[in-house]
């Protein structure tokens, strides 16, 4: 490769991430004596972040915006949420999130949650919707002090099946780490990376499902784990919980987004949490 040669790709690449969307959103939240106030909240880019009401109890509503619409390979996100001592924070999104195809960039989502002692945080956006030849990499950091709460839902579904649409090729990796008082007590990643569509066909893997999604409950136990069991001839999908150390973990597999939305309201119903109104409006 000659100097120009070199020089027009460098411009190239220049030009491509002059172009690439970076978000971000730090938000704090503290418990004050008419209930969970926010504190301090930056918003960088085209992620927003709005407060329709306190719910029941004193908690406070967060819902995430995406003014972009969506994100495609070489765009950036960042999620800081950090919940105050007896703080109560329920977070949302608008509408699902949109992952588009890459030319060869990786879109990459990082978010980073906090809860400090007797706070508590539900974590529930709706659905990442992944397009065909997708790239994105998803890390999520989760910090918990002792006497913290923490019930978090994430699901990705890989193409719109209403619309014919499938994820054939792509990449896909999801990181979850939680640490309860600094100690790694869950650490999970999913990785799909090439011929997805024929991965998600094998039987180990969602057998033949487009749609998946994990529930992480902290703390969570047996009775929790029962509670969804005893769901499971009204699941629509697979659905899989266990219970150790503390935490409580389903898994959830289904043919699409509908079915998908529909085992996880019913698991999140049983489990005590009330859903955010954009899940169900």
């Amino acid at each position: 490769m000659n100097g120009e040669t070199k020089l027009s790709a460098r411009l190239r690449d220049e030009i491509f991430a002059a172009n690439r969307a970076r978000s971000r959103i730090a938000l704090t939240v503290a418990a004050g004596p008419r209930g969970s106030r926010r504190g301090r909240v930056h918003e960088e880019g085209a992620l927003r972040v709005r407060f329709p009401n306190s719910t029941e109890g004193g908690a406070l509503d967060a819902v995430i915006v995406n003014t972009a619409g969506g994100m495609t390979g070489g765009d950036r996100f960042d999620i800081e949420v950090s919940v105050g001592e007896g703080a109560r924070l329920t977070v949302t999104s608008a509408a699902a999130e949109k992952i588009y195809r890459s030319l060869g960039a990786d879109a990459e989502i990082g978010v980073r949650l906090t809860v400090c002692r007797h706070g508590s945080l539900a974590w529930l956006p709706q659905e990442t919707i992944l397009f065909d030849q997708v790239r994105l990499r998803r890390a999520f950091e989760i910090d918990l002090s002792s006497d913290a709460h923490l019930l978090m839902a994430e699901a990705s579904i890989f193409g719109r099946s209403a619309m014919g649409e499938t994820v054939e090729t792509g990449y896909f990796f999801d990181k979850r780490r939680v640490r309860l008082d600094g100690r790694l007590v869950f650490a999970e990643t999913v990785r799909l990376d090439g011929d997805i569509a024929r991965k998600l066909d094998k039987r180990a893997v969602a057998q033949g499902g487009a749609a998946i999604a994990s529930v992480i409950k902290v703390p969570g136990n047996d009775d929790d784990v029962a509670r969804l069991r005893a769901l499971q001839q009204d699941f629509t999908g697979e659905v899989g919980a266990s219970a150790w150390n503390g935490l409580a973990v389903a898994r959830f597999i289904a043919t699409d987004g509908a079915a998908l939305r529909h085992d996880m309201t019913l698991a999140l119903t049983a489990l005590g949490t009330g859903l955010p109104r954009l899940w169900v409006n």
